[in-house]
């Protein structure tokens, strides 16, 4: 029930527990998830998991849901990326500011993020997490290998080449 793109059948799965409130996280779209993408573009399966932490983590869960909610319109990755653009504020003015520039249906997004129905999937996300012992983001997992932190592009290309036997 995560966002995810690429190949169901990729070789490469990767994993990725964040927080759109985590200036790391943030980085790390911004400076180095597009290359990346782009460099396995049929290789890498993308699995993106919600774990606000930051600060205690409301103003994340806040903007997870958000998110989920731009999910309905088939805009979750669009939203996804407005929300790591440092464009638009965490809150509930920012949530229907960045809907409102994706050309979504701004009165249903801020309808579904006022009624909470996904807070029991962002708290399974972040349990899931705690319970494989993440207690920071970004932290990414690739096949399984776990890498945290707002790594460069070379240690990811570092693990990728090796489960491809490159």
């Amino acid at each position: 029930d995560d966002p995810a793109f690429g190949p169901l059948d990729a070789p490469v799965t990767i994993v990725e527990f964040s927080d759109f409130n985590c200036p790391y996280c943030q980085r790390w779209h911004r400076e180095v998830s597009a290359e990346l993408f782009a460099t396995y573009p049929d290789q890498i399966r993308f699995i993106y998991k919600d774990f606000p932490i930051v600060g205690g983590g409301a103003v994340g869960f806040a903007a997870a849901h958000a998110a989920n909610c731009a999910r309905e319109q088939d805009a979750y990755w669009e939203y996804h990326d407005a929300m790591f653009s440092g464009a638009y504020p965490l809150n509930s003015e920012g949530f229907a500011a960045a809907s409102e520039a994706l050309g979504l249906d701004t009165q249903a997004l801020m309808e579904c993020f006022g009624s909470e129905r996904y807070v029991e999937e962002i708290q399974a996300d972040f349990q899931y997490g705690a319970s494989l012992g993440i207690n920071g983001t970004p932290t990414f997992f690739i096949n399984g290998i776990p890498l945290t932190g707002a790594q460069p592009l070379a240690e990811f290309i570092n693990v990728i080449d090796s489960e491809l036997g490159d």
